[in-house]
């Protein structure tokens, strides 16, 4: 299936935010074992454009490898060049986006306000990450009464115990961060165990709602 497809099947999208660069493959073969094959690796993470490169090639089309934090649309291109499938932000950058679409891959701008969410999905957005998300599911609710024809990907505060919520308020999938990757503890056989049965729960909470 192809990246938008892929999205909108499995859901969850792990952030893997500031992991050593060795330590990238581990986990990603971690995550795809407990079910997820979207990945996202942050461009303020060391390594970053390098580690989406190494992401694709040890797993090509099982996983959807994404850049994060992405601000501009030179960030954007490289991450393109190194294989990234889709491309995130905190922010509606019209400029990312544009050259995000040019070349075939799928765009998820950030956006908070029902104006920004607009304005991004009107610049040609595929989805829109609604960041942060700590503001809780009723708010991705409000938003899509008026805006109800805009995929939403809630980022920011999504854990095991409220992700239901937010997929019943119309999320279409979600960015899960330290939640289920937290990269501040060391990564080793136990670590890695956990990660894949953190994956499994997600993937099988958004699975069977």
């Amino acid at each position: 299936m192809n990246t938008l497809e892929a999205i909108y099947h499995y859901k969850i999208i792990a952030i893997i935010r500031g992991a050593k660069k060795e330590d990238l493959l581990q986990i990603g073969a971690a995550l795809k074992e407990g079910g997820v094959r979207l990945i996202e690796v942050t461009l303020n993470s060391p390594g970053a454009i390098e580690g989406i490169k190494q992401l694709k090639e040890a797993f090509g089309e099982e996983m959807k490898v994404g850049a994060g934090t992405v601000l501009d649309p030179e960030s954007a291109k490289a991450a393109m060049d190194a294989g990234a499938d889709f491309i995130l932000s905190p922010t509606v950058s019209k400029d990312t986006i544009k050259i995000t679409k040019r070349y075939g891959k799928v765009s998820i701008p950030g956006a908070f306000t029902p104006t920004e969410i607009l304005t991004a999905y009107e610049e040609g957005a595929d989805l829109v990450k609604v960041f942060p998300a700590s503001i809780g599911a009723a708010y991705i609710k409000d938003i899509r009464g008026p805006l109800s024809h805009i995929p939403l990907v809630p980022t920011g505060g999504v854990n095991k115990n409220n992700i239901t919520d937010f997929q019943k308020a119309g999320a279409v999938a979600f960015g899960i961060g330290s939640s289920l990757v937290n990269t501040k503890e060391e990564v080793n056989e136990t670590y890695l165990g956990e990660l894949t049965n953190n994956a499994q729960a997600f993937i099988e909470a958004v699975s069977t709602k």
